[in-house]
């Protein structure tokens, strides 16, 4: 898992932390969060989460992902031919080919069921075990556009 380094002292700062502050949030030691800042060790995906919801940001915002990733699925698109396409065909930037085409999702599920679904194949391919990636995916989802209310 990368944290961004520079992202979490820099989103630190603007919230006006200490890091031994933020370590007290986070009931830990000011010396992780000093290993994190420098990249010498990384937070684990819980840890993570915990990181985001106290510096009130997305986890995506700390973590290395690229800008475009299906609004979905969580994929990130990689190369071509990844993107799913609208009714009239063409292609979309928001959606892979396997969660959306001809303008509608391919399948009708559940954030629960999309997450059990996913969480082996990006195990798989990441390397993490499958329950870090399920958590991974259990923060992500609800902030793409199918999962939030906001966006329906």
């Amino acid at each position: 898992m990368i944290l961004l380094k520079d992202a979490l002292a820099r989103l630190r700062r603007e919230r006006g932390l200490t890091q031994e502050e933020l370590a007290s949030r986070l009931y830990i030691t000011r010396q992780a969060v000093s290993r994190w800042e420098t990249g010498a060790t990384e937070p684990s995906i819980d840890m993570i989460k915990l990181i985001a919801r106290e510096l009130e940001v997305p986890v995506m915002r700390l973590l290395d992902m690229p800008e475009h990733y299906c609004q979905s699925c969580g994929m990130m698109f990689t190369g071509p031919d990844q993107h799913g396409h609208e009714a009239d065909g063409t292609e979309t930037e928001d959606f892979c080919r396997w969660c959306y085409d001809q303008g509608a999702y391919t399948y009708e599920t559940t954030m629960e069921e999309m997450i059990e679904d996913c969480a082996p194949r990006m195990a798989e391919h990441m390397g993490w075990s499958v329950d870090e990636c399920a958590s991974l995916l259990g923060a992500i989802l609800p902030n793409l556009r199918r999962w939030n209310a906001t966006d329906k």
